[in-house]
């Protein structure tokens, strides 16, 4: 008989735990330059022992002198992480406002008023599409009623822009006539932007035809009578039926293909802020290519003199002298942790141009397949390091400015060993169905024959799957009669 019974067991097993610096250090890698100052800022604030230099002013090794034999010693044997010292950081605000005032002249410049300035004005924010017509509702004089009416449509919209919900459920719901609902529904399609308030993409680009004057016209009687026909771009078969030539139905498709299918789209809430290049690589007077890291937004700092000698002095009480070291250890970590930033995206940027040398100096149809872990192991940090270092972060090159994500893509070998980055196919996919005849549209494996011959060979599912990506339509969608 089996019987259940406890047991004691050891196992030693082991585990990574991120101390808070270890944390702050990862994520000074990982934010782009612009973002990295407010962190910084914040550290300003809360770190009464660092303090921020000018832009101009000297460096920061020649500044500081050594630090005495005592503060080193009273670093050493700090013991950190156990008490709460609230009071003394009230304390310590007390004698920032003190010391501050005899370094105020050398820290802050012109300069740099018009740095935080230029960086603030560079936040931006989108308006939704309801903020958007709520604004007209109000500039516009309704009844109580419509006006009641036209907040429930707007709320109603889909991310299109479209309404979905039949006239008389949202009559029921509102408790207001269906023919109000209906005038309030013409007079929201009359809104800014055309097309808005339309039951699906039939309304909608028949109602932009019609505000636009052309109600009357071969595109409205397309949408209008045949838009199934449309969709399929039967073009003879419009002709025929319209009595029209093929030119006159090819000008009409022509003029719905630049409506908008989709107005509400482009009001979609924007968060994100002005891209700002953290590495600009550029050719010198002299031709040869420069690495030149963005610094704008990252403050230089050193730990204060006033505290310094403030522990030389020794006069301190213990839990006062072990906050303050502390403290100096604490920015000191951050001045580090910013260095070793700048240090790691310039050495990465480095391969990046080692690699990409062709790129940079003939274009993007040269990129080279590029992996992550070629550049770690080159630079000898782990993968995942280099993955954190170009996180959200865009280099200028003559090319344009690109995400350092750009650089790092898969490819193929052609028949001569040269590595050919996939992004760099999927370019020259669209070069040569840009330069196909109309009347005859190339096939995707006709491109694929056409690759061949410039020594690259993919399948032709990889071709339609490009082709796809890149939003363009198959080959009977393409043609032009």
């Amino acid at each position: 008989m089996n019987s259940l019974a406890l047991q004691q067991a050891q196992r030693q097993s082991q585990t990574l735990t991120l101390g808070p610096q270890l944390q702050n250090s990862l994520k000074i890698l990982q934010v782009p330059a612009a973002e990295l100052r407010t962190s910084i800022l914040k550290e300003l604030q809360a770190n009464p022992l660092l303090e921020e230099l000018a832009i101009n002013s000297i460096s920061i090794d020649e500044y500081e002198d050594k630090p005495t034999e005592d503060v080193v010693s009273q670093e050493n044997e700090a013991n950190f992480d156990k008490d709460d010292f609230s009071i003394l950081e009230h304390m310590s605000e007390d004698l920032r406002e003190q010391y501050g005032a005899e370094d105020a002249a050398s820290q802050y410049t012109s300069k740099d008023s018009e740095r935080r300035e230029y960086f603030m004005n560079s936040l931006t924010a989108g308006v939704s599409l309801q903020q958007h017509l709520i604004e007209q509702v109000e500039f516009n004089d309704f009844s109580e009623q419509e006006h009641e009416a036209l907040l429930y449509l707007i709320g109603s919209l889909n991310d299109n822009g479209f309404l979905t919900e039949p006239i008389s459920e949202m009559a029921t719901t509102l408790q207001i006539a269906p023919a109000v609902v209906e005038k309030a529904v013409d007079i929201l399609k009359n809104f800014d932007p055309t097309g808005i308030g339309a039951r699906d993409l039939q309304d909608c680009l028949a109602t932009q035809l019609e505000l636009d004057g052309q109600a009357d016209s071969t595109a409205a009687r397309i949408v209008r009578d045949y838009f199934q026909l449309l969709t399929r771009r039967r073009i003879p078969e419009l002709a025929h039926k319209l009595n029209v030539s093929i030119g006159i139905v090819q000008e009409a498709v022509k003029a719905i293909s630049r409506l908008d299918p989709a107005p509400g789209r482009r009001f979609k809430l924007d968060t994100n802020t002005v891209v700002e290049p953290d590495v600009t690589v550029y050719k010198d007077e002299y031709g040869e290519w420069q690495i030149e890291l963005n610094k704008d937004y990252i403050p230089r700092l050193r730990i204060s003199h006033a505290y310094k000698e403030m522990l030389a002095r020794g006069n301190l009480s213990k839990q006062e002298r072990e906050f303050m070291i502390e403290r100096m250890r604490s920015g000191k970590f951050l001045i580090n942790s910013i260095e070793q930033r700048q240090q790691t995206i310039e050495q990465i940027t480095k391969e990046i141009l080692k690699v990409q040398k062709d790129f940079f100096e003939l274009g993007i149809t040269k990129l080279h397949s590029m992996k992550m872990d070629t550049v770690a192991r080159a630079i000898n940090v782990h993968e995942t390091t280099v993955s954190r270092a170009i996180a959200n972060k865009y280099m200028r090159t003559p090319q344009g400015v690109f995400p350092f994500k750009y650089f790092f893509t898969t490819g193929y070998t052609s028949e001569e060993g040269e590595s050919v980055s996939n992004k760099t196919v999927k370019d020259m996919v669209k070069q040569i169905i840009a330069n196909e005849t109309v009347t005859k549209p190339l096939s995707d494996q006709a491109v694929v024959k056409l690759l061949v011959q410039e020594n690259i060979k993919i399948a032709r599912r990889t071709v339609a799957k490009y082709r796809e990506e890149l939003g363009i339509l198959p080959t009977h969608l393409r043609r032009r009669y």
